[in-house]
């Protein structure tokens, strides 16, 4: 599920609502944090099994992706790309079982901000990873040019 975002702005700034409990992408509240990533780099692959993430960029710009593994799943095998940051304010749900990373695309720092469904569990993390460049997942994370 993808929501664009909406800012209000005024004589003072602006302020912009990124997650609600009475909006349908909102299932239940797990925690809150924030992750960065350098420009060009990629922090990828990995799913969890008990969890729903959702992201949002708040500062710079990244590349979220997304590839659906899941063997019972209509969209088993699709890629997602999503860009997303401070020149599209967009709420990505990330589904359990779906392998999703993201690269920093701007010059600065990307931050997202992720509202997971469950609390991180430090003593047996809902984490399943792999290599960002691993076959298992058809997918360059190069910039694709033309």
């Amino acid at each position: 599920m993808v929501r664009q975002l909406r800012s209000i702005p005024d004589e003072r700034g602006w302020l912009m609502e990124l997650f609600r409990s009475d909006w349908p992408e909102f299932e239940k509240f797990g925690q809150v944090y924030m992750t960065a990533c350098y420009p060009g780099i990629v922090k990828a692959w990995h799913y969890h099994k008990n969890q729903d993430d959702h992201f949002i960029c708040v500062r710079g710009m990244a590349k979220v992706v997304l590839y659906d593994a899941r063997d019972d799943s209509p969209t088993k095998g699709l890629i997602n790309e999503f860009f997303m940051g401070e020149r599209n304010f967009i709420l990505v749900k990330i589904p359990m079982g779906v392998y999703h990373g993201f690269k920093g695309i701007s010059t600065e720092e990307a931050w997202i901000v992720n509202v997971p469904t469950e609390v991180y569990n430090y003593e047996e993390p809902d984490e399943y990873r792999i290599p960002y460049d691993s076959d298992e997942i058809p997918y360059d994370w190069d910039v694709k040019m033309g």
